[in-house]
């Protein structure tokens, strides 16, 4: 297939790059800036100037391309803000970016579409001990500081399944771990970029950014029209844990800090990981997507990453 990769030069569209052209496929990636379509052309794939944000530029740069399927990897893995709002880059790149690259694939002739999604769409709170599936609710706001993201994550997936002439596929992915991301062990003068709560926090489902884009690859080759698919390690961790093996692998201590305090700095950051604990099966991508992660949890994910 031809493929228009938006993200191409992030955490996730870096080793996603590699693996789309190493299947056989042509990747067209999205580049904002002279620099990143460097990135891009030394990734392989050709570049395509043009920023999501900017629809009226983005259809004027892909007229006269032909693409069979459009991937939305674009987030923004940035330190999180104190509060979030509709003006949050990563949700206005859900709602808008959405929107502009269905058109974008209207434009290309594409047949498919994936998108991004994330497992706290089905709600900043605690789960108990049950497994999270696909056939749960999803995009329901329960009255939190995470109703802003919940928000974002059903627009992109509505979007994305309702669009006419389109295969529409949303990935759930679980937190992000590995290089370019939050927890990134590769050695660093920085200090941890976000603090974790002293009581380790909330259980949550994860995944390394590798093992998002072969399952990204999966969802292209194999994945059903109109469905969902949690892409998730098979172990569910605590934030300090992630916290505390990241710091290692740097030679560092991850920075602590009690609930409270964690809750009256960055708001949201404890509704995340003090509010929020759930368990979430990635059976129905193995399934039908022949899909496991092949880091079966972090800990084998940041050996290998050092390694």
């Amino acid at each position: 297939m031809i493929v228009l990769l938006a993200g191409a030069t992030g955490a996730i569209g870096r080793p996603l790059t590699r693996l789309l052209i190493a299947a056989g496929h042509e990747v067209l990636g999205l580049a904002r800036s002279a620099e990143a379509e460097r990135v891009v052309a030394g990734l392989g794939a050709r570049p395509v100037r043009a920023d999501a944000m900017d629809r009226d530029g983005l259809l004027a740069a892909v007229r006269g391309l032909r693409a069979d399927a459009v991937v939305h990897q674009l987030t923004a893995l940035k330190k999180p803000r104190r509060t979030v709002d509709e003006t949050e880059p990563s949700t206005r790149l859900r709602i808008e970016g959405t929107a502009n690259l269905l058109a974008a694939a209207r434009v290309l002739g594409a047949h498919r579409f994936v998108t991004q999604s994330l497992v706290f769409g089905y709600g900043y709170t605690d789960h108990g001990a049950r497994m999270l599936t696909e056939a749960d609710p999803f995009g329901v706001r329960l009255g939190n500081l995470g109703d802003v993201v919940v928000d974002g994550l059903r627009s992109a997936e509505e979007q994305v399944f309702a669009a006419e002439g389109l295969d529409g596929i949303a990935l759930r992915f679980g937190v992000f771990y590995g290089p370019g991301t939050w927890f990134d062990p590769a050695p660093a003068t920085r200090p941890m970029p976000m603090p974790v709560p002293r009581s380790g926090g909330g259980l949550t489902s994860w995944v390394h950014v590798a093992d998002a884009a072969d399952a990204t690859v999966a969802a292209l080759e194999r994945g059903r029209g109109g469905e969902a698919y949690n892409i998730v390690d098979g172990r569910p961790s605590t934030w300090g844990e992630l916290a505390a093996a990241t710091a290692a692998a740097r030679g560092r201590r991850p920075l602590r800090v009690p609930g409270r305090m964690l809750r009256l700095a960055v708001p949201y950051l404890g509704t995340m990981m003090l509010d929020t604990s759930m368990r979430v099966s990635g059976a129905k991508a193995e399934r039908e997507l022949g899909w496991t992660a092949v880091h079966a949890d972090h800990r084998e994910g940041l050996r290998a990453t050092v390694a």
